[in-house]
């Protein structure tokens, strides 16, 4: 039978381009839409999910403690293959279930970064699994927009949201940087990267090539991509060095933050309206 509750926040979930209210309001969520174990029939489920340093990220079978796995859980053993959604991509994916030693430095972030985790497997006799979800490449990303422009925004905005988590998490650490906010800073600081170099290699030349009075705008663009590289490589070293505290991290997020809210803001006025028509 259908979950309200879990149907409602996907609505809003797909409604709001991954921004929730209520009880996920603030958390990271996916919806993993899996094929049911018995049935053969397609479940969406709105799950929260840690970032992982790379390509994929990672998603606990905790059911709030229940002494049974998830639906969603049983699904993915069954059958690997999943889509996600993440509010801006919607990709087909390979679920991965975490071998035990893995499992467990996995679980100890998650807890050390959210206690209530630690909460969950002490309510119950099971090992609460940890999943990994790798892209499985079959094209690009569907982003579901109508336009170029409207892409853009919900890209930015994405990382605005990234970088408002990961102030606040600083602002909550203690005395020092747990490893899975260094793991959410790293992950931040290459999909920026990531970003920009898809902009200055593939959007940034088209847009030239069909727009000649764009190449002032041009210019600054990539000028201050420089500028955020150089912000995002100190990051990298602030968070990576030994006994950083959180306040060093914080004072360069901002510095990373002002900087990028210049850039995108600017990026938008003047590229959004062009992109849109063309489209």
């Amino acid at each position: 039978m259908p979950n309200d509750f879990n149907q409602q926040v996907i609505d809003e979930f797909r409604a709001n381009r991954g921004r929730v209210g209520g009880y996920f309001e603030g958390a990271r969520l996916l919806l993993l839409t899996t094929t049911g174990a018995r049935s053969g029939a397609p479940h969406t489920t709105p799950v929260g999910y840690l970032p992982d340093g790379g390509e994929r990220v990672l998603v606990i079978a905790s059911a709030g403690g229940s002494p049974k796995h998830p639906d969603w859980y049983h699904n993915i053993v069954a059958n690997p293959r999943l889509t996600v959604e993440d509010g801006v991509f919607t990709y087909e994916a390979r679920a991965v279930v975490l071998d035990p030693e893995e499992r467990d430095g996995a679980f100890a972030r998650a807890v050390e970064a959210d206690p209530g985790w630690g909460e969950y497997q002490a309510k119950t006799g099971r090992v609460i699994p940890v999943v990994a979800l790798e892209s499985v490449e079959n094209g690009p990303p569907n982003m579901g927009t109508a336009s170029m422009g409207e892409a853009i925004k919900a890209v930015h905005d994405a990382f605005r949201r990234e970088l408002a988590l990961i102030r606040d998490e600083i602002a909550t650490a203690g005395p020092r940087l747990g490893a899975q906010l260094r793991i959410n800073c790293l992950t931040l600081c290459q999909g920026l990267h990531n970003h920009h170099t898809g902009e200055d290699t593939a959007l940034f030349p088209f847009l030239a090539g069909r727009y000649e009075e764009l190449a002032p705008v041009m210019d600054r663009l990539r000028e201050e991509h420089g500028k955020i590289a150089a912000l995002l490589d100190e990051l990298r070293r602030v968070v990576t060095a030994d006994g950083t505290e959180p306040g060093l991290v914080q004072a360069e997020v901002g510095r990373l933050t002002d900087e990028l809210e210049t850039h995108l803001a600017y990026e938008e006025e003047q590229l959004i309206p062009v992109l849109d028509a063309a489209a």
